[in-house]
């Protein structure tokens, strides 16, 4: 059975079947539940930022407080086999709103950065690709995003929008259209590109010290020089320390701005009240909207770095501020739990809650972690195949529809929440493309035993470094890791050294024959297999080769997103409230409601 009660008595089993025999029996006598005009739910996505599964409690955490979590387990159903489908943001977002293998839409990266710089970049999100709230807005839903978006702005001009959530399906956003940083704080370190950045400041400097010498050994005469020779190398350095500098030392302006609609509110955003407005804006969106079908995704910044916390939450875990982070987060997921009840929505309403990806372990400021934990997955944020990066929590309720309190050890996916929420409108998948992810609906009906993911492919930017078979008859997880990032120090278990893992180059292990675990005994793959110890070694390593073959025969090119030019910085695609360079503005009318 893959549906698994979590206490011992065979009483509660039991009424775990007779709840899916009511399913059943609720499902032949009104067949339209899922797709009626008058029985749409509404939908509520919780996105958490760089969550580890370890770190919630319903998934073995005992330190760390997440009761509204915890409850909307309870009430639900727990995934537990739930995979990402890209270890970092951008890919993963937008393959979770695509339900499509980043790879298939161009946001997938051959470059060492695998997301997205900028907002001032050209590359982002397909203006082609299909979204869920684009098809849900046909399907009469009232549509938004309140939070991070992540998946780029602009296309040729400032004003273009091409990427933006509007364009996407959206008819409502209010949030980052990037990324939190440690330069949107301004305390810590720069975390954008730091190697890189430092790199440059390298150059700079060495510029710097060639013009010095050659000028006062003009001056001194200890040697001769032509003025021309050192003001030429004084201009070129000038130029060159203004065309990186003209970026990175101005990302809190360039990237940490705050966007309602099209429009620029805050450049930079206040950080102080951005949880009490993006949750003062999502509980507006379900007042609005309480009377009509709705989706609304809610993108939590919690819990990337820097860690921005309310004071009444500071100090108040037992892991810093990191756990202190993960403490609001979960308060805040009680405040729209809260409002969906209190408005009479709770049985209407579908609720899902996972992260985009795992915890970042190498996260940290001196001593203290600023990272999360992925339980006994190896790995984390940024590590192509590795269970840590890809394994995230997965929760979903629907009271009265779906059965309360159980467990799904069955493989499934963020992409999975595509085909799901368009099934749940009455919508129509997306016939002129590839789709990956597969309905949730059989599974959490208790209608069918085994997900219907039999591969999947687990890629570090473009490059394939696992693949995972669910061989059904047997039961048997097997995965296969034909990349492995080397970790600094060795035995760390991160790229501490690095800030993060690569996907290619000398920071990574080929592996022929390829890293075989068996997930279903070695969830932790910590046991390679091999020919000696596993008897169908060779037939398990031939037959995911042959999927791997078939996978790559359904790929197409397609521009690539992430590329160098498509990922650098362009003055003239720089969002800018006010005249550029000089982009500085604060249009909120009204403080925000202090609902803390």
């Amino acid at each position: 059975m893959h549906l698994l009660h979590t206490k011992g008595s065979q009483e509660v089993y039991q009424g775990k079947q007779w709840s899916c025999l009511n399913i059943w029996i609720f499902l032949c006598f009104f067949p339209r539940t899922f797709v009626s005009n008058a029985s749409k739910p509404n939908i509520l996505l919780i996105l958490a930022d760089d969550l580890g599964i370890g770190d919630v409690g319903c998934y073995g955490n005992d330190t760390i407080r997440t009761p509204n979590i915890d409850s909307l387990a309870k009430e639900g159903v727990k995934l537990t086999q739930h995979v990402a489908a890209a270890a970092v943001c951008t890919p993963s977002r937008a393959a979770f709103l695509t339900g499509r293998y980043p790879i298939r839409s161009g946001m997938a990266s051959s470059t060492e950065r695998r997301i997205l710089f900028w907002n001032g970049c050209s590359g982002g999100l397909p203006p082609n690709e299909t979204t869920f709230a684009r098809i849900l807005h046909q399907q009469g839903y009232s549509t938004a995003l309140v939070g991070k978006w992540h998946l780029g702005v602009n296309c040729k001009s400032r004003y273009d929008h091409c990427h933006h959530p509007l364009n996407h399906g959206f008819d409502y956003f209010y949030g980052m259209p990037s990324t939190l940083l440690n330069e949107c704080q301004g305390t810590d370190e720069p975390e954008l590109a730091k190697s890189l950045q430092d790199t440059y400041w390298l150059y700079t400097q060495i510029i710097i010290l060639a013009v010095l010498t050659l000028l006062i050994g003009k001056l001194t005469n200890l040697f001769s020089v032509k003025w021309k020779i050192i003001i030429c190398l004084a201009i070129y350095g000038f130029l060159y320390f203004i065309s990186w500098f003209s970026s990175y030392g101005f990302t809190k302006y360039w990237n940490c701005i705050l966007m309602r609609n099209h429009d620029i509110t805050e450049q930079p955003m206040k950080l102080d009240k951005i949880t009490s407005n993006m949750l003062k804006e999502a509980v507006s969106f379900i007042e609005r909207n309480k009377h009509r079908p709705f989706l609304l995704f809610v993108s939590l910044l919690h819990v990337h770095t820097p860690l921005i916390t309310t004071e009444k939450f500071l100090g108040r875990s037992r892991h810093g501020l990191y756990g202190d982070n993960v403490e609001e987060m979960d308060w805040m997921v009680g405040r729209l739990l809260d409002v969906i009840d209190k408005k009479g929505l709770k049985n209407t309403t579908f609720i899902y809650f996972a992260s985009d990806h795992g915890g970042s372990l190498e996260a940290h400021s001196g001593n203290a972690q600023l990272g999360g934990w992925n339980g006994i997955y190896k790995g984390g944020k940024g590590m192509g195949g590795w269970e840590g990066g890809i394994r995230v929590p997965g929760i979903i309720r629907w009271p009265g529809v779906l059965p309360a309190d159980i467990v799904i050890n069955e493989l499934t996916s963020l992409m999975d929440i595509f085909p799901t929420v368009i099934q749940l409108a009455g919508g129509a998948v997306p016939q002129d493309r590839v789709i990956d992810g597969r309905s949730l609906l059989p599974l959490l009906q208790g209608t069918v035993q085994h997900s219907e993911h039999q591969f999947m492919f687990h890629y570090c930017g473009v490059f394939l470094h696992a693949v995972r078979w669910h061989q059904k008859d047997s039961g048997t997880v097997w995965k296969a890791h034909y990349t492995t990032p080397v970790f600094q120090p060795k035995d760390s278990g991160a790229c501490f050294r690095r800030g993060i893992c690569p996907c290619f180059g000398n920071g990574i292990t080929h592996h022929d024959p390829p890293l075989l675990f068996d997930l279903s005994q070695d969830p932790s793959e910590a046991n390679p297999l091999s020919a000696d110890t596993e008897p169908l070694f060779d037939t398990i390593i031939r037959r995911i080769g042959k999927a791997v073959e078939e996978h790559h025969k359904t790929l197409t090119p397609v521009p690539q997103q992430l590329s160098y030019y498509n990922n650098m910085w362009k003055p003239w695609l720089q969002p800018c409230c006010g005249t550029f360079p000089t982009c500085w503005c604060d249009k909120e009318s009204s403080k925000a409601e202090d609902i803390l």
